[in-house]
């Protein structure tokens, strides 16, 4: 591989976001393409924190910072990605449900998809079912994931997915789910398309959802 495209990699896995952003400056003046820095710096890295992740050898705080470190080196890209119209996996659209005001999860899962390529649109917490209809009506989105940190606020998942039933969009997305008290089995009686446990595994399931 290329000398610089690994040195992107280890920036991220050792979570120095200045390193990361230099190294992908470095990259684009040596020639190499905005979609190889990408696909084989920046998400080649985070596929393997999740991996770490998933093995024991990374945690949440591990996983933050080269999250971090990766979308320093991603905010360059962007505007270059753009202009050479390389497209993202897919769109998805991510939100705490209503009532519920925790973050930390749902952010640490936005970051680890857009690591995957995916464009996430971030509706931030406190979200009301009409609010996720109203964003899958305005089209283009492939994937609803919400996340629900307290049990008191698990029910408003239903509430969304009976929302999008009865505005006729169910079958246009699907929908992922996830936070502490939410389980695989909740998932499955609430109509769910899949149920992550931590984020490296949302990623994973996304991916899946649109292969």
């Amino acid at each position: 591989m290329n000398e610089i495209l690994e040195s992107i990699q280890t920036a991220v896995l050792k979570g120095n976001l200045k390193d990361a952003q230099e190294q992908v400056e470095r990259a684009l003046g040596s020639g190499l393409s905005p979609a190889d820095i990408l696909h084989e710096g920046l998400i080649s890295a985070m596929t393997e924190v999740g991996r770490l992740f998933e093995e024991g050898e990374y945690y949440v705080p591990e996983m933050l910072i080269a999250a971090r470190a990766m979308k320093g080196g991603l905010a360059i890209l962007k505007p270059l990605l753009a202009e050479t119209d390389v497209q993202p996996l897919g769109k998805i659209a991510l939100g705490t449900v209503k009532g519920d005001l925790h973050d930390i999860g749902k952010n640490l899962v936005s970051m680890m998809l857009e690591g995957a390529g995916f464009e996430v649109v971030d509706l931030g917490v406190d979200v009301a079912p009409e609010i996720f209809v109203d964003t899958i009506e305005s089209g283009g989105i492939d994937i609803l994931g919400m996340s629900a940190l307290l049990t008191t606020t698990m029910p408003l998942m239903k509430a969304t997915i009976d929302a999008l039933v009865q505005a006729q969009l169910r079958d246009q997305v699907k929908v992922i789910i996830g936070g502490a008290p939410v389980t695989q089995s909740y998932a499955d009686d609430i109509g769910a398309d899949g149920y992550a446990p931590d984020a490296s595994r949302a990623a994973s399931l996304a991916k899946s959802l649109l292969s």
